[in-house]
Parts: C-alpha cells; structure tokens; sequence
C-alpha cells in the first residue's frame, strides 16, 4: 500500500468506488466522510470517521477521493475539490485494474477510471472526472475538468465535453464535435451536433 486514502461521499457512487480502490491496490481506504449523522456507520466494512467539517484537519497529511457522485450538477463536487486543492491536500488518479488507459492518454488529478472503461491514445481526461464502468474515450476526445461519463457511454474520437459535463449511460457523442459547458446529456442519446453550454437533452 501506498498511502491512506479518505474517501469524501458515502452514497452508491462511493459503494463502485471502494470496489476500483480495493482492486487497485495502491491504497487503503482509511474511512468515509459524510453527513454528521452517519458517523459510526460502516459502507462496505469501512467505517464513517466524519463529515466535512473535519476534511480541514484530516488534510494536513491526508489523500483523498471525492465519492460524490454527479448526475444534476457538478456543483458539490467542484466545491469540494476546490476545498481540497486550498488545503494541499493529495489528490491521486485511480484506474482500475480492468480499465485499458493508453499509455498515451493523460488523466488529471482526483479522476476516477472505473472497471471495464477504455481510455485510447492520445486522449485528455481533466481533473476530478468520472470516467465510469465501460465507457468508451476514444483516441484524441478531450474531457475537461469535472466531468461524469456515465455507465456504457462512448465519447468518439476529437469529441470535446467541457467542464462539468454529464454524459448519461449509453449515450453516444459523435467525433469531432463539442459539449459545451455543465451540459446534461440523458441516457441512450445519440448527440450529433455540437450542443452550446448548459444544454439538457432529456433520455431518449
């Protein structure tokens, strides 16, 4: 193991994580943070040890992974990746051992790659992103910062999703074409234009 790994979230999100982090192997996972009431509580064996008011102290020599999960807004999340950067506070990249990442593809700090997703060569994924279980990022696509890639979604190749995009499960971006910023694309959607900043394409 390579360090103490705090995960902040204890929802379902944080439940598919444990599973990537224990695979993984780099870590031990060192407690939960999450509401003031959960605390004593256990999620998958792992003890709630505190809720946000105590990330300030936790992060004087803590590592730490946002659980939250993001299907409305990336708002919490960026809040509290912010929090974290402010703090110093160690922000790994985790990449399950039954993800395919190019060794030519770039990941930021605090994104999760779930198990079965495929990262090809050449492809951006920004900070604090879930690339979640089967995606597909195809070569040259470019995901910014704070980013959901849901369950079985495919980004094609040169395809651009700005910052806080949620791409639903099963949803397919067309190559070359751009998702502009906090955009919320349903489940099973085939997206073939570029779409401007904060769209909502409800599910097909």
């Amino acid at each position: 193991m390579n360090g103490r790994l705090y995960l902040i979230g204890g929802g379902g999100h944080c439940k598919a994580c444990i599973d990537v982090i224990e695979q993984h192997g780099n870590f031990t996972i060192a407690g939960i943070i999450d509401l003031p009431s959960m605390k004593g509580e256990t999620i998958l064996g792992y003890p709630v040890i505190g809720d946000d008011s105590d990330i300030e102290q936790l992060a004087k020599d803590g590592t730490f992974l946002i659980t939250i999960g993001q299907i409305k807004s990336p708002e919490k999340r960026i809040e509290l990746f912010s929090k974290l950067q402010e703090l110093r506070a160690s922000l790994p990249t985790i990449i399950s051992p039954q993800a395919y990442v190019s060794p030519h593809a770039t990941i930021g700090d605090g994104t999760i790659v779930m198990h079965g997703a495929t990262v090809n060569a050449a492809a951006t994924i920004g900070h604090n992103c879930i690339i979640n279980s089967h995606a597909l990022i195809e070569h040259d696509a470019v995901i910014e910062d704070h980013c959901h890639i849901s369950t079985g979604a495919i980004v094609n190749g040169g395809a651009s999703i700005k910052t806080g995009g949620f791409i639903g499960s099963q949803t397919m971006i067309r190559e070359g074409i751009e998702i502009g910023e906090y955009a919320v694309i349903g489940a099973s959607t085939a997206i073939l234009k570029t779409l401007p900043a904060r769209s909502r394409i409800k599910q097909s």
